[in-house]
């Protein structure tokens, strides 16, 4: 009898309730994995419907379609002599289940509920699905007619069950069950399981890929058995990028992983292995094996079917790959994978995420204003990451996007060669001047849109500014004044506003009709460039060209973006940016002063954006209120007075109180950060806060009188043990004051 089984996994980029083109992914990674020789081929979660239908799943049409799909896969000719799992939504006696439909040559073998609900980050299962909870225990389920009448069957199994072939036996986990501390793959492995498939739905965040590939290993480090982990890739209609990564592992050790960031909307990744290798690791194990001896079963489901080669050394197995931290380009040659840099992560991850959105929004490409600072600079990077991205593919013979491609550009001959000239077909940027802007932050701009070839203007925008304000001056008679012209903090601000609003209403304006003026038919997309930092310190003025259709850089965080154009401008060899590096970072919205800025970001803001990002992870990470955060910062920053830690984090939380409004209404961007304080799916918390936090600040202050006391005792504060300060958390140098800035943007 043969040893060997070669199996499948798939990364598929499927499109919440595209049923027309997620069946055909479905059915093209099937024939696929056939053609690679495959005799079982595992789906990512809920890869019929999508993932991200959300409220959809209410509706009976989701469940229906969901359905009809499975009926024409069952009925394909590509599905035969082949065990095949896949993802889809089924209501059981009036309850909806997240659930694996497994089946053999038009024979629906069981239907396997999820067991653990995910609802951390931006997951909100139990919303739409409940677990099933009968562990070990199946039910009959009734089929639908138009399955019956394919099938032949009347009810199949429904539970939590296993499929017992011939030569081994396979069991399922769906996405959260491994991550989960009761995983389901130790129980079932102690009772013989040997093969264990995971559909998955996990998204990406920056630093996260080496979390899915430890949990893969482990879960057949400890008892042995091949676990196969497929994921979604791309974006499916939400604000999440599905990172790919499916892979197989073997008795701890990963066999073969496909690519995170890539364009292809179908992979699929395959690996050989011996059956005989998992029962000599896991008999090897004498604890395990004691432990098997008295585990329970679970209810299997008998199929006459073997996975195996009937040849003994027909395939030989897949060795073993390392995975080490390090350049990916560097893969596959001496049998080591690499993860991405958290540069090439930032590289990748929003410029597929764009490419998701814009061919599947039917849009000709994007319209950026360019100020010529970091952050606007980056999002103008991942458009030309894009095109870079997606020239390759088609250069590596990528049908799919070359078809797409034609489509946006409406030339069905085109085939893009160079990146630059896409980035000039698909990017419009241009900067915004106004008597407040300099001639640097300008000069600036146009080099780096020269450089990315991007199609750029640059205008003026004081008309517009003055005919906004000749109409308050027409109703109030008074003339509102800068600061620095003797104006109050109230004129001020409104000066400010309305330079940065004009230019969104501007920015829509030129989307609109700019490929009008090109010749070329529809519309762009208006592309922000606001991050992770000011949106969580509130530090952008509501509607203003913040507020996009789509806002790449909207989960990352400054630094991080400033790491990332150090990496872009060598890989690229992109010039313009490193004045862009070097520049301050300012709005402009404020009167030069000799033709010199007057106004800088971080000390406007009342903090630097490394403090910001500090703040942002004991708030969100640490669910640190203001007194626990001054607790942390207060041996953190110990170079600090307490009560200057004790201002910082004042400061800090009034600002968020006062500003929390605008986090209900950010662009949607591609989630990155696991600090965002994106309000719509991540971070829900009221905005409206008693701004002055007058509780909370008089626990600090009570601290802080505690520490001065110490501090004039004869021991001092010298005897108080020192906590060496992490790296994420180091010094900063900038000592905030205790009230309010007045430039609190509205």
């Amino acid at each position: 009898m043969g040893r060997t089984v070669t199996v499948a996994v798939c990364t598929l980029n499927q499109w919440a309730l595209d049923f027309d083109g997620n069946s055909r992914r479905i059915l093209q990674s099937i024939q696929e994995a056939k053609d690679a020789g495959a005799t079982y081929r595992s789906g990512p979660e809920l890869e019929i419907c999508g993932y991200s239908c959300e409220d959809h799943f209410y509706e009976s049409d989701t469940l229906f379609h969901s359905w009809e799909v499975l009926a024409m896969i069952l009925k394909s000719t590509v599905a035969e002599d082949m065990l095949i799992d896949v993802g889809m939504p089924v209501m059981h006696k009036n309850v909806m289940y997240n659930c694996r439909v497994a089946f053999l040559n038009r024979r629906i073998l069981l239907i396997r509920p999820k067991m653990q609900m995910c609802e951390d980050g931006n997951y909100r299962e139990s919303r739409w699905f409940s677990p099933w909870t009968k562990e070990r225990m199946v039910e009959d389920y009734f089929l639908p007619r138009m399955i019956s009448q394919i099938t032949n069957q009347t009810v199949v199994p429904f539970g939590d069950a296993v499929i017992s072939t011939r030569d081994t036996c396979v069991g399922f986990e769906i996405c959260e069950e491994l991550w989960n501390p009761m995983s389901n793959h130790i129980p079932m492995s102690l009772d013989g399981v040997e093969i264990i498939a995971n559909g998955s739905g996990s998204y990406f965040e920056l630093r996260k890929a080496y979390v899915t590939v430890d949990l893969v290993k482990s879960a057949t480090f400890k008892s042995g058995g091949c676990y196969m982990f497929s994921n979604l890739r791309g974006c499916d209609g939400a604000r999440v990028y599905f990172n790919g990564g499916s892979c197989i592992a073997l008795n701890g050790q990963i066999l073969n992983r496909g690519k995170q960031f890539a364009l292809d909307e179908v992979e699929i990744t395959v690996a050989t292995f011996d059956l005989e290798d998992i029962r000599s690791y896991r008999n090897n194990i004498r604890s395990r094996s004691h432990l098997a001896a008295r585990s329970p079963s679970y209810p299997r489901v008998k199929v006459d079917f073997v996975l195996t080669s009937e040849n003994l050394i027909s395939t030989p197995p897949d060795r073993p790959i390392d995975i080490d931290l390090g350049p990916y380009e560097n893969e596959n040659i001496t049998g080591k994978l690499s993860y991405h840099t958290v540069d090439e992560e930032i590289s990748m991850a929003p410029a597929c995420w764009l490419w998701d959105y814009l061919r599947r929004s039917c849009q000709g490409g994007f319209f950026l204003p360019l100020s010529g600072g970091v952050d606007s600079a980056s999002s103008a990077c991942m458009v030309y990451s894009m095109c870079d991205m997606i020239v390759n593919s088609v250069k590596k013979g990528d049908l799919q996007v070359l078809s797409d491609i034609r489509k946006i550009v409406g030339d069905f001959e085109y085939v893009p060669t160079d990146p630059k000239q896409l980035c000039n077909i698909l990017l419009v940027t241009c900067y915004m001047a106004t008597e407040n802007s300099s001639a640097e932050t300008k000069t600036r701009a146009a080099e780096l849109a020269n450089q990315i070839g991007s199609y750029h203007h640059s205008i003026v925008i004081d008309a517009a500014v003055s005919a906004i304000l000749s109409i308050f001056q027409q109703v109030a008679k008074l003339t509102p004044r800068f600061k620095v012209q003797g104006g109050s903090p109230r004129e001020n601000l409104a000066l400010q506003n309305v330079q940065a609003r004009l230019r969104m209403v501007i920015s829509y304006l030129f989307a609109q009709l700019m490929l009008w003026v090109r010749g070329r038919p529809g519309g762009l997309l208006v592309l922000g460039s606001s991050n992770v930092d000011e949106a969580l310190r509130g530090y952008f003025t509501k509607y203003d060209c913040s507020s996009a259709d789509i806002n790449p850089i909207g989960g990352i965080a400054k630094n991080d973006l400033k790491s990332f154009l150090s990496y872009f401008r060598k890989k690229h060899e992109i010039t313009a940016l490193d004045s862009i590096l070097d520049a301050p970072p300012t709005a402009e919205l404020e009167p030069l002063q000799a033709g010199q800025l007057a106004q800088l970001d971080e000390i406007d803001m009342g903090m630097t954006y490394q403090e910001l990002g500090i703040f942002g992870r004991l708030r969100k990470q640490d669910c640190a209120g203001p007194f626990t955060m001054f607790c942390r910062l207060v041996h953190m920053w110990d170079k600090c007075t307490s009560k200057e830690v004790a201002d910082k984090v004042k400061h800090f939380y009034r600002c968020y109180a006062i500003n929390r409004h605008k986090m209900t209404i950010l662009t949607p961007s591609c989630h990155a950060e696991s600090y965002s304080p994106d309000d719509n799916r991540f971070d829900h918390r009221p905005f409206l806060y008693n701004h002055t936090w007058k509780w909370q600040f008089n626990a600090i202050d009570e601290q802080v009188k505690r520490f001065l006391d110490e501090e004039k005792s004869p021991r001092g504060r010298k005897d108080v043990p020192k906590v060496p300060m992490k790296p994420r958390y180091m010094m900063l140098s900038s000592v905030i004051s205790n009230k309010t800035h007045p430039g609190v943007v509205v």
